[in-house]
């Protein structure tokens, strides 16, 4: 069994600033799996899942018309943590709103780096949609227990 987060940390490690990896069911035809995108996105604990993207984009369809995804958030580091969770869309927000557009650029990018992204990418408020997702199943791992027996093991041996 994989060691799972509690539940205020998993919140406050999908909190902090990751890039997610979005899945929603593709429903275009065929034999297709999912459609995989990593996205910027906003978490407060206790809060939906905020995700912007633009209007017509396949990834925007698809959230329409599945009307729920996933989003996984990793630590790449040593020892490995991640929080993956699923859960239908709350809201669709036709206009975004500037406040939260200049958030998640300051989240992801340094802040001369966000002020310059934020006015090179001004026309994208009028093409930009925003998805919420409210989370209703949390997965989660964190090994850093794994980790603390492996070096305590290691700790122990003489190499004799």
């Amino acid at each position: 069994m994989l060691p799972s987060m509690p539940s205020p940390d998993r919140e406050r490690f999908l909190a902090e600033p990751r890039v997610g990896v979005l899945g929603v069911t593709d429903s275009r035809g065929g034999d297709r799996a999912p459609l995989i995108v990593p996205v910027w996105y906003g978490y407060e604990p206790g809060g939906d899942v905020v995700v912007q993207m633009g209007r017509e984009t396949i990834k925007a369809r698809l959230l329409r018309a599945a009307g729920r995804f996933s989003l996984c958030v990793q630590d790449e580091g040593r020892p490995y943590r991640y929080v993956s969770v699923e859960g239908p869309v709350t809201a669709i927000e036709e206009t975004v709103d500037p406040a939260l557009r200049e958030a998640l650029a300051r989240r992801y990018l340094d802040p001369e780096e966000a002020s310059a992204y934020l006015v090179a990418t001004a026309d994208q408020l009028k093409d930009d949609i925003v998805f919420r997702m409210r989370p209703r199943l949390w997965r989660s791992a964190d090994f850093s227990a794994f980790a603390a027996d492996f070096a305590e093991a290691g700790a122990g041996q003489d190499g004799s």
